[in-house]
C-alpha cells in the first residue's frame, strides 16, 4: 500500500492527513492534529518557528508509530507570511504574523511609491495590509530586510527544514503581491521600485515537484524516509484543486477565512477586478483562483475564545437560531483583524454595544451569506458566467445554519461534503506525481470518493 502524507497547518490549527488509493478511491485518515496560532511578543504579533517545525516532524514520526510510512510528503499553510533568513540560515527573528499592526503603514508608504492600480495591474492580487509586498516594507524600514539573504514562505521554510532544500513554490508565491501575473513569476521590476534585492528569492517550483528527499538526519527522527514534494503549497490552492467544479459553480473554502471565487484560464487585472477587489492567486496546472477573501470562521473562533471556548460551535450555532437580529456588518473591516474583543468590535459595527450574544451571532450568520451573495453577483458579472452552485469546502462546510442560510440568500445550490478539502488537494498532487494523471482525473476521484450533499436555494 502507497501512502501520501499531507501536512496542512492552518492559522488556527494543524493536521496531518495519510491517503491512500483503494479501488479508485481516496481513503482518508487523520493521524496527528495540534494547534497553532500567532503570540504576542513584546507587542507583535509573531509565529513560534520552531514550535511549528517540532510539531510536523511529531506528525510524521506518528506515521512510523502506526505502522504506515508514506512514500511522499507534501506541506501546506496560510498565505504571505515567510521567513528572512541571514547568511548562516538562521532565522532572522521574530516571524511576524500577517495580522500584526505594523502592515497598515507600510502599506501608506509603499502606496506613495507604486499606487495601488499600477500593482494590481501587474500582479492581480487584491488590496490586502498583510500581502508581503508591504510587510518586506515594513522589514526594509526595521533593517531587518538588508540583514537577510534569502526569504522562504511559511511552507518553503517548513520543506528546507525537513529537506534541505530551498525552493520557492508558485502558489504561495503569489499571494505575495510581487509576481507578474501573466508570467507566473518574480516581478523583479517591482523589487527595484522598492528596494528590495532580487537574490532573496529563488526560481519558482510549481506544484506537483519533487523537492526531495528527508535529509539523513530527520529520517533517522522520524524514523523511514520518503519524498517530499511540492504540494500547492497555499492552502486555497489546495483547497481548490479538490473542488469538482465547473463554469456554473464557485467555491467557498470555508475556514479562518472564506475564499470565494472561480477557476479561470487567464488572469483577471481589469478595473472592474481592482475596483471589487478580487484577487488572482496561482493553481494547479497553471490555472487562476479568482476570488474574493472575506473574514470567515474567524469571527466565530474568536467570540469562542472570548467565552473562554465554554461552548462548542454547535452549540454557538444553536444560541444564533434564537436570534432576532436583522442587521448586517462589513465582514471585510479592519475592525475585524485582530480585535482585543470580536464581540466589541462586531457590536460597534453594528453600532449597538448592548447588542445580546445571540444577535450579534446571528448578524455573523446573516453578514457572511450576505458577502458570498454579493461575491457570487461580482463573480458573475466579472466573468461572464451564470453560477448555478456554490461548493463549500473545509472546515466551515460543516455549519449547517451558515450552509442553509447561504443557499437561502444567494439562490443557489450549496454542495458540501468536503471538510477535508485542503488535505485532500494537497493528497491529490502528490497522487497526480506517482500516477502521472491530470487534475480532470484527479477531480474524477473526488467524486467517486466522497458523498456530496446538496442543498437547495
Amino acid at each position: 500500500m502507497t501512502y501520501y502524507l499531507a501536512v496542512d497547518i492552518g492559522a488556527s490549527s494543524g493536521r496531518h492527513i495519510l491517503g491512500s488509493l483503494q479501488n479508485g478511491k481516496i481513503e482518508l485518515e487523520e493521524v496527528y492534529r495540534f494547534e497553532n496560532g500567532m503570540r504576542d511578543e513584546n507587542g507583535t504579533l509573531v509565529w513560534d518557528l520552531d514550535a511549528l517545525t517540532n510539531e510536523v516532524l511529531a506528525g510524521i514520526r506518528q506515521c512510523a508509530a502506526i505502522g504506515k510510512t508514506p512514500s511522499f510528503i507534501g506541506i501546506d499553510t496560510w498565505g504571505v507570511d515567510y521567513v528572512l533568513l541571514d547568511e548562516h540560515n538562521d532565522p532572522l527573528l521574530p516571524a511576524v504574523a500577517y495580522r500584526d499592526a505594523r502592515n497598515a503603514i507600510a502599506m501608506e508608504q509603499v502606496e506613495k511609491i507604486l499606487p495601488f492600480e499600477t500593482l494590481y495591474a501587474r500582479t492581480g492580487i487584491q488590496k490586502q495590509t498583510f500581502n508581503t509586498v508591504y510587510q518586506l516594507w515594513a522589514d526594509k524600514q526595521s533593517g531587518k530586510l538588508s540583514r537577510a539573504k534569502r526569504l522562504l514562505f511559511i511552507p518553503d521554510y517548513l520543506t528546507w527544514r525537513l529537506t534541505g532544500v530551498m525552493e520557492n513554490e508558485y502558489t504561495i508565491a503569489s499571494t505575495s503581491g510581487l509576481l507578474d501575473a501573466e508570467k507566473k513569476d518574480w516581478d523583479f521590476g517591482l523589487f527595484d521600485l522598492l528596494g528590495y534585492p532580487h537574490e532573496i528569492v529563488g526560481p519558482l517550483s510549481f506544484p506537483g515537484t519533487a523537492v526531495g528527499p528527508l535529509r539523513e538526519a530527520v529520517a533517522a527522527q522520524v524514523g523511514f524516509s520518503a519524498l517530499v514534494l511540492h504540494a500547492p503549497s497555499h492552502d486555497t490552492a489546495a483547497a481548490v484543486a479538490a473542488c469538482p467544479i465547473d463554469d456554473e459553480s464557485v467555491y467557498i473554502s470555508s475556514g479562518t477565512w472564506s475564499l470565494i471565487g472561480t477557476e479561470n484560464r487567464r488572469p483577471v487585472t481589469n478595473d472592474a477586478a481592482r475596483r471589487a477587489n478580487f484577487t488572482n492567486e496561482g493553481g494547479v496546472e497553471g490555472r487562476y483562483r479568482f476570488l474574493d477573501n472575506i473574514m470567515g470562521m474567524w469571527l466565530f473562533q474568536r467570540i469562542r475564545a472570548e467565552l473562554g471556548k465554554k461552548y462548542t460551535y454547535d452549540e454557538l450555532m444553536e444560541m444564533a437560531k434564537t436570534g432576532s437580529y436583522p442587521g448586517t456588518f462589513d465582514c471585510t473591516s479592519p475592525a475585524l483583524l485582530a480585535p482585543e474583543s470580536m464581540l466589541t468590535a462586531i457590536r460597534g459595527l453594528l453600532g449597538d454595544p448592548a447588542l445580546p450574544l445571540p444577535d450579534v451571532l446571528q448578524s455573523v450568520y446573516h453578514s457572511l451569506a450576505s458577502s458570498y451573495d454579493r461575491a457570487v453577483k461580482q463573480i458573475e458579472s466579472l466573468s461572464g458566467k451564470t453560477v448555478s452552485r456554490i461548493l463549500i469546502v473545509g472546515g466551515g462546510s460543516k455549519d449547517r445554519y451558515l450552509n442553509a442560510y447561504t443557499a437561502r440568500v444567494t439562490g443557489k445550490t450549496v454542495v458540501t461534503g468536503l471538510s477535508e478539502a485542503t488535505a485532500l488537494g494537497n493528497l491529490l498532487t502528490q497522487i497526480m506525481y506517482d500516477k502521472q494523471i491530470d487534475l480532470t482525473a484527479a477531480r474524477q476521484i473526488v467524486k467517486d470518493s466522497f458523498d456530496i450533499k446538496e442543498t437547495k436555494a
